[in-house]
Parts: structure tokens; sequence; C-alpha cells
């Protein structure tokens, strides 16, 4: 089986993109965002920033399908688990939704 060949560019691409992403972490990091919103930004460059290491320096967007549905189910696993731990999370008394 033969495997894909990667550019040094693309790596160097998606590095200088993880560097920028960083930066914008930290500049997002002295900005009081209002409400919750300050851990949906960074939540969100980090899933930007771990989809970027998963299908380049994993190698996962030139891999197979097998290794596509692997990835999905544990996205789908992981959802799930999400689901379970915030319904439990609302239904504490202690806890008054806003």
């Amino acid at each position: 089986m033969s495997e894909h060949i990667v550019q040094p560019r693309v790596y160097l691409m998606i590095f200088l993109a993880l560097m920028a992403g960083t930066g914008l972490t930290v500049v997002a990091a002295f900005y009081d965002f209002p409400g919750p919103l300050n851990a949906v930004v960074a939540l969100t460059i980090a899933v930007i920033k771990a989809t970027l290491v998963v299908l380049y320096f994993m190698h996962v967007r030139y891999s197979g399908r097998l290794i596509w549905l692997v990835i999905g189910s544990a996205i789908f696993w992981l959802a799930i688990m999400f689901a379970l731990t915030i319904s439990d999370y609302w239904t504490r008394t202690w806890f008054v939704p806003m």
C-alpha cells in the first residue's frame, strides 16, 4: 500500500496556522468577553487547533474510510458523554440555570 506524500510546505503552513492560533489564544485571554463567552472563544480556538493536528500531523486527512469511521465514532461517543454529563449537571439542586 502506498503512502500519500505530503509536501513540506503543507506542514509549514499548518505549523504557522497553529502558531497563529496560539497567538490568538493569548490575545483572547486578555479580553473580557460578556457572559460565558470567554470559554466559548477559548474552546473554539482549541477545537480548530486540535482538528488541524489530527487531520495533518496524524495523517487522518489522507487515511482510508475505516480511520474516518473510527474518528467519527470517537467524536460521537464524546458527544454522548458530554450530553450525559450536562444532563446530570442541570438536574442538580444546587445549580440554578440562567
